[in-house]
């Protein structure tokens, strides 16, 4: 399986006055900036997948307008959204579960955190950059099962 992890891009800031608000948060949309990493990373990422790529993506605005420059229509998955940790992604996603290769759209911390677990068996506080992308692969050598890095993108590099 392939496991492609993609942080949303660029985003506006919240006021002041709703920092505190999570309603406030989901609405956030994507900046000139945002939709420029995020078209720029789905014209990499499009000749690399296969066609039958599941996208699935956190129900914030700034994640689905970051899956919709890959797929015009994405599949919404309430367990992506923000606050959600690496166990949580994990059954979210069917890892490794399924031979079909998926991407996700989502959120810091928690991404960067699969990643973390995926790779050295831990979570840790690793950062993926906003519009970022993880590309990772399971795979079974002499009964063991392994995760391998097939590529770590971040925007400015595309």
């Amino acid at each position: 399986m392939n496991l492609i992890l993609w942080r949303h891009a660029d985003a506006e800031n919240l006021p002041a006055s709703l920092a505190l608000s999570a309603q406030a948060d989901l609405a956030r949309e994507l900046t000139d900036r945002g939709r420029k990493q995020a078209e720029k990373a789905a014209q990499w990422l499009r000749p690399r997948l296969p066609d039958d790529a599941l996208i699935l993506t956190s129900p914030a605005v700034r994640a689905v307008q970051t899956a919709q420059a890959l797929s015009p229509t994405p599949r919404i998955v309430r367990d992506l959204a923000p606050g959600a940790n690496a166990v949580t992604l994990l059954g979210a996603i069917d890892w490794p579960g399924t031979a079909q290769t998926v991407v996700v759209v989502g959120h810091q911390p928690a991404l960067g955190q699969l990643a973390a677990l995926l790779l050295s068996g831990q979570e840790a506080y690793w950062t993926v950059k906003k519009g970022g992308i993880w590309w990772l692969a399971s795979r079974r050598r002499e009964d063991e099962s392994q995760v391998v890095v097939r590529a770590v993108v971040n925007p400015d590099l595309i």
